[in-house]
């Protein structure tokens, strides 16, 4: 049984982190809610939306990203919520009259939704769920159809921000490497708040980033940009994500299906749903020790079965899904659906006698 060392009781706030980047650096966020020189998932997800939509369908709407700073007087406003039920910045949704400000709130998984339903008493009739999307990752193959993937490393990624987990998957690398693992496997780590234009955030975590670079088995990256995480994750096999921060989706794991590789979880917010009961999934628990050893345990198990036949047809079905379910074509025709819904609804409606 795998063993991590011993973990440091923090559980950073993300919440609060968007908190004092807002307040203490004015300029930074657009009126839409998503922030200049970010690549967040918000961001990756607006831009995607804006250049598959027909323009002069978007024109006719104000689409903001889960921080609202503009209402629009002669548009119809949409929130795309992006972020926790708990974050401050939704607390105006639980004035019902406030909601009617916006034709629909729109959320990125039935998990979320069910978060701000049970917070704020939002009413399916005020929503749309429309789930986060990728582009399909191509991957090489072998003239036998297999992935061409190192046959004899086994390279685990981890390519999310730092404070979601990556001291609990540094310790469990750490682990298997000290106990017969250590010409088996490698650690690739992009992980850097500079994906969301924040790179102060990154001192704190300082001493891990260095950690992994002093480390003969990791490489640390820091920030790439996603098509350059996109070929990594091409060439990986297993995607660590401890998470202890609560995904309402979780771009990283859709990606990581996409590319083939094997999602190790927990079962905490939406990864259960977003990963469709396809990832290598363990319980979640508050104490980040006990959450490390465990996690530890079930990477080990997902190494050593890797290359088994029957992972292989999993993650081979798993691609599939993925490729399927967070489509952007089917999503940008979902989104085209709704809003032309909208305008066929707002012709429907009488229009107010002012006299």
């Amino acid at each position: 049984m795998a063993e991590a060392e011993a973990i440091k009781e923090e559980h950073p706030d993300e919440i609060s982190l968007k908190t004092q980047i807002a307040d203490g650096s004015k300029g930074q966020m657009k009126d839409d809610g998503t922030y200049y020189e970010s690549y967040g998932g918000t961001e990756l997800m607006s831009n995607a939306l804006t250049e598959r939509l027909p323009k002069d369908l978007l024109d006719e709407f104000n689409i903001i990203k889960s921080r609202v700073r503009t209402i629009s007087q002669e548009k119809e406003n949409i929130l795309w919520l992006h972020d926790l039920a708990s974050d401050p910045e939704n607390a105006h949704l639980k004035d019902a009259e406030l909601r009617k400000r916006f034709s629909r709130l729109v959320f990125v998984s039935d998990w979320q939704w069910q978060q701000f339903n049970m917070m704020y008493g939002i009413n399916w009739s005020e929503s749309f769920i429309l789930k986060n999307a990728i582009e399909p990752i191509l991957l090489s193959t072998n003239t036998n159809g297999t992935w061409n993937k190192d046959k004899n490393v086994i390279r685990i990624i981890y390519h999310t921000t730092p404070h979601r987990g990556l001291n609990i998957a540094v310790a469990g690398i750490k682990a298997l490497w000290e106990n017969g693992y250590k010409d088996k496997i490698h650690f690739d780590v992009y992980s850097s708040f500079e994906a969301y234009g924040w790179p102060k955030r990154d001192e704190p975590f300082q001493e891990i980033f260095d950690e992994i670079k002093k480390h003969e088995g990791m490489t640390y990256h820091g920030f790439k940009p996603n098509a350059v995480v996109r070929e990594a994750l091409a060439k990986s096999h297993i995607f660590a994500y401890p998470s202890i921060w609560q995904e309402t989706s979780c771009i990283a794991a859709i990606e990581a299906m996409s590319a083939g590789c094997q999602v190790v979880c927990p079962n905490y917010g939406a990864l259960p749903e977003t990963t469709g009961g396809l990832a290598t999934m363990y319980h979640w628990n508050e104490n980040l020790q006990f959450h490390a050893n465990v996690f530890a345990n079930f990477l080990k198990g997902a190494i050593d079965n890797h290359n088994s036949e029957d992972m292989l047809s999993k993650l081979h079905f798993a691609k599939q899904w993925a490729d399927n379910c967070y489509n952007w074509d089917i999503r940008a025709n979902q989104w085209t659906g709704m809003l032309n819904g909208l305008k066929e609804l707002r012709k429907s409606q009488p229009v107010a006698n002012d006299g």
